[in-house]
């Protein structure tokens, strides 16, 4: 007899399922997204003033770095809470913090007004949104994956991830518009301030949908299971959940942690680092450089579902690899489209770079989610994914623009990125598929180690 958890979900209560992971997503990443374009179009005259263009231009995503390094922390506690707690109430957490440091950065005070300070604070507000951010990642696309219908896991739990595109779209599409319609002295004094403190509205509309879900119905047998072994004394103490994933499942941290390389280091180089390198090097306006990214975040939307689905017909790693593969092969066709200066060529770098980064992107969800039992999934695919993004996304706008300067050359950009993809291989090599894996079956081996591989029929109507 098949588990209420492991029963179909209703469809409507799967889509608003999908739905509140969604637009809580698309917040979070609004938020996060938003810092990144400002940090390239305005922070260093703002808060970096008085330093070489390009000297300011590294200091100011020095701050957007140090947001990642947050994300580890966020990763750790969230994940603890919410394998012990569950999931809703820790989404719910992650979308007030962020909400609140983003709305925040809208009311700073600039370099010009309280001097050395202005810095100070524009990096405390971009730790707590490193550390919102952290926890939000793992709680959302569990939270789809367990309520899910188990031979469809790749579709479902791959929306969530498109949170990403659209809240990359949303912020660049506002921030395009604010700079087509202001001038250059307008935006910098006030106008940037506009998409922060529009994040107080988003979020109150975030809570208010996320607050309507139910809880995973995996994660609460799992927790009745524990429960009832604990009441008739069969089941020893429980043991933390960060101190279980180290314990059976750090194989599957560090491939985790590896496959992200090659998929965080090229998303931050097409959509942030972009914005410098187009507008320096080959002579865009930054307008012309939003537009790209805008209409291309809008491509990748649509094609991380496709991608997904592709996953459940063909499993979780050939899709991944042919993402891995594809941007390792169209880095260098990539930023000799963007050298000829024409907005048609700079959208097809754009476009096509963020299509491959969606093969990547999104089979990610479920793959991940696969790797652990209940009990420890939160912290286990938290750790794997936020971990990797203190190595990854979190310096290659950096590294990529001081390999700029140091060599005036989009050439060491692409080989950094090569070296990052051929790690994902190596990881992905050392990765079993996860396709058919029953959630629910993971959590029912006593040890916590990952049950074995379902059938191939298993979950087939």
């Amino acid at each position: 007899m098949a588990s209420a958890a492991s029963a179909p979900p209703t469809s409507a209560n799967l889509k608003r399922i999908v739905a509140a992971s969604l637009i809580g997503t698309t917040i979070e990443w609004y938020d996060f997204f938003l810092y990144g374009s400002a940090a390239a179009l305005v922070f260093n005259q703002l808060f970096f003033p008085g330093s070489d263009p390009l000297v300011g231009t590294l200091l100011s995503f020095l701050t957007y770095a140090v947001g990642f390094a947050a994300r580890p922390l966020g990763a750790l506690v969230f994940g603890h809470f919410g394998d012990r707690l569950g999931r809703k109430r820790l989404l719910v957490l992650s979308l007030l913090l962020m909400g609140g440091a983003t709305f925040a950065i809208g009311l700073l005070p600039t370099h010009a007004t309280v001097g050395a300070t202005a810095p100070v604070l524009l990096t405390a507000l971009r730790l707590v949104q490193g550390f919102a951010l952290g926890g939000e990642w793992g709680g959302a696309v569990l939270l789809v994956s367990e309520h899910g219908d188990a031979r469809r896991r790749g579709f479902w739990a791959s929306w969530p991830q498109t949170g990403a595109p659209a809240g990359q779209l949303l912020a660049t599409g506002v921030l395009s518009l604010l700079t087509a319609t202001q001038s250059d002295a307008t935006f910098l004094s006030w106008g940037w301030r506009v998409p922060f403190l529009l994040s107080g509205v988003l979020v109150i509309v975030g809570l208010w949908i996320r607050l309507s879900v139910d809880e995973s119905p995996v994660f609460k047998e799992a927790l009745a299971r524990s429960e009832a072994r604990k009441s008739a004394g069969a089941d020893e103490p429980e043991k933390l959940p960060l101190v279980s994933v180290l314990r059976h499942h750090w194989r599957d941290v560090l491939i985790a942690m590896g496959a992200r390389m090659a998929e965080n280091i090229s998303y931050y180089v097409i959509t942030a680092f972009i914005l410098v390198y187009a507008t320096t090097s080959a002579g865009v306006s930054k307008q012309t450089a939003l537009n790209a990214v805008l209409i291309a975040s809008a491509v990748h939307f649509a094609v991380i579902p496709a991608w997904g689905a592709l996953s459940d017909r063909i499993g979780r790693r050939p899709v991944y690899l042919i993402g891995a593969a594809g941007i390792g092969l169209w880095m260098f066709p990539f930023f000799s489209l963007i050298d000829t200066g024409g907005f048609s060529n700079l959208l097809v770098a754009v476009t096509v770079g963020l299509v491959l980064h969606g093969a990547m992107y999104a089979p990610q969800a479920a793959f991940f989610s696969e790797m652990f039992a209940t009990r420890m999934r939160y912290s286990g695919a938290s750790m794997g994914a936020q971990f990797a993004s203190v190595a990854a996304g979190a310096p290659a706008p950096l590294i990529a623009t001081a390999l700029l300067d140091s060599y005036g050359t989009s050439t060491p950009i692409s080989l950094y990125v090569i070296a990052a993809v051929l790690l994902t291989l190596i990881a992905l090599a050392f990765a079993k598929e996860t396709r058919e894996r029953d959630l629910s079956a993971v959590d029912a081996v006593t040890d916590d180690r990952p049950a074995p591989v379902a059938p191939a029929d298993a979950h087939r109507v």
